[in-house]
């Protein structure tokens, strides 16, 4: 294939990546926009959200500690079509819950099932793009979180009252098939695939543990993943109750304030991926580029959120979530990335669901702590954003420590 084919297929492959995770956020946001509706109908207690989350969480973390290495065996192809299909189902499954105990049920199937869109997705970009636009596509690919939360914060709201919340479950739930049948038409085994697994991908085995867990590449990627994904999913799963609890907006009143935030969070993706990968194009080293990037990211998240939780105006409150939400998924692209910068692509797979099992570990245990705290007082938010803004230079401080030079890893022998 010559190269501007080659070009128009890698992008095109970018796009239905971008999609996917559309569709994969839309699918696990809908519960939580439901939620503070759903509280008052069925009945549980905050603690009891927290354990519903936990579901999901548990569900998606050990699901990615198996999920990277099926992914380096099957290819990123397989793998994500699979997933797309499953994944579907268990956000239907939501429409026939009844108790807290079903949706916990629910929210665990659809945790498993979700755990291979991002090993796939960097699985697949280290296979078609160069290092110099590698930030720039996995910012793409990332800020479908933002636009499914946008797509979902406004249409979710308009299904429940239209046609009831169960509708909305399944209507979501939907779209997934109608992505499956181009994502199997497009995608192919990509010109950076490493050799040896195009030439013998059946046959070839996937790294073994013992080699991921000996690299400090491995445990920079994971601690460094840990340490700001659970402010991710505060943003995620608490957000539409921050509002309802601090401010009494809920229902419909919460669609300008939730688009508001993940559109910025859109605009954080892109504007890191581009910035980071405008420096490597203009000789900037990859170490200085994505660190540099990181660091003017912690220096604006960590004094706007934690002014955030002091005010009292939701208009305020939210203006500063939302810058500081931005910059979370800009910070998130440069870890994502970090990942296809550190390792070849027949071990992106395996290291993208470790560090995502580690992460999600350590999420459930914040979820749990965020969800003790708010139970004793359903309006303590403040010590919550505190800390969320003070993880950010101590994250970035723990990959550096790490990771000093950002030294690729060897292809595995």
């Amino acid at each position: 294939m010559s190269a501007a084919p080659l070009v128009r297929r890698r992008w095109l492959i970018g796009v239905l990546l971008f999609l996917a995770t559309v569709l994969n956020y839309v699918d696990r946001q809908v519960f939580s926009i439901l939620a503070p509706d759903l509280q008052q109908d069925i009945g549980w207690s905050e603690l009891d959200y927290s354990r519903i989350v936990n579901a999901f969480q548990l569900a998606y973390a050990l699901a990615l500690l198996a999920a990277g290495g099926v992914l380096d065996r099957v290819g990123a192809k397989v793998g994500l079509a699979w997933s797309m299909v499953l994944w579907s189902l268990a956000a239907a499954s939501h429409a026939l819950a009844r108790t807290p105990l079903g949706f916990g049920l629910a929210r665990f199937a659809l945790g498993v099932t979700e755990a291979a869109n991002f090993p796939a997705g960097l699985k697949a970009i280290s296979e078609w793009f160069p290092a110099r636009e590698r930030a720039l596509v996995t910012g793409l690919f990332n800020s479908g979180v933002a636009l499914g939360i946008v797509l979902a914060s406004i249409g979710v709201p308009l299904l429940s009252a239209a046609f009831g919340w169960r509708a909305a479950f399944i209507a979501t739930a939907a779209l997934g098939l109608c992505w499956l049948p181009f994502w199997l038409a497009v995608y192919r085994d990509g010109p950076l695939a490493d050799a040896r697994a195009a030439a013998a991908a059946a046959s070839e085995r996937a790294p073994r543990w013992r080699e991921l867990l000996r690299y400090r590449q491995t445990w920079a990627y994971a601690l460094t993943k840990s340490l700001g994904d659970p402010i991710w999913w505060f943003y995620l799963f608490w957000l539409p109750k921050y509002l309802a609890a601090e401010f009494d907006v809920r229902g419909t009143a919460v669609i300008p304030y939730l688009t508001a935030v993940y559109v910025a969070a859109d605009v954080g993706c892109l504007g890191a991926g581009w910035l980071s990968s405008a420096l490597v194009k203009r000789g900037v080293g990859l170490n200085a580029a994505r660190k540099g990037t990181m660091a003017l990211l912690a220096c604006i998240m960590t004094p706007t959120v934690i002014v955030a939780g002091t005010l009292d105006d939701p208009r305020f409150a939210i203006a500063l979530i939302a810058v500081a939400c931005g910059a979370h998924q800009a910070w998130s692209t440069m870890v994502f990335t970090m990942a296809t910068d550190l390792f070849p692509s027949r071990m992106v797979g395996s290291v993208s669901g470790f560090g995502g099992f580690v992460a999600g570990m350590v999420s459930i245990v914040a979820a749990e702590s965020i969800g003790r705290v708010l139970d004793a007082d359903a309006t303590s938010y403040l010590p919550i954003f505190v800390a969320a803004g003070l993880i950010y230079p101590l994250a970035l401080g723990v990959f550096h420590l790490l990771s000093p030079r950002m030294e690729p890893v060897p292809p595995p022998a």
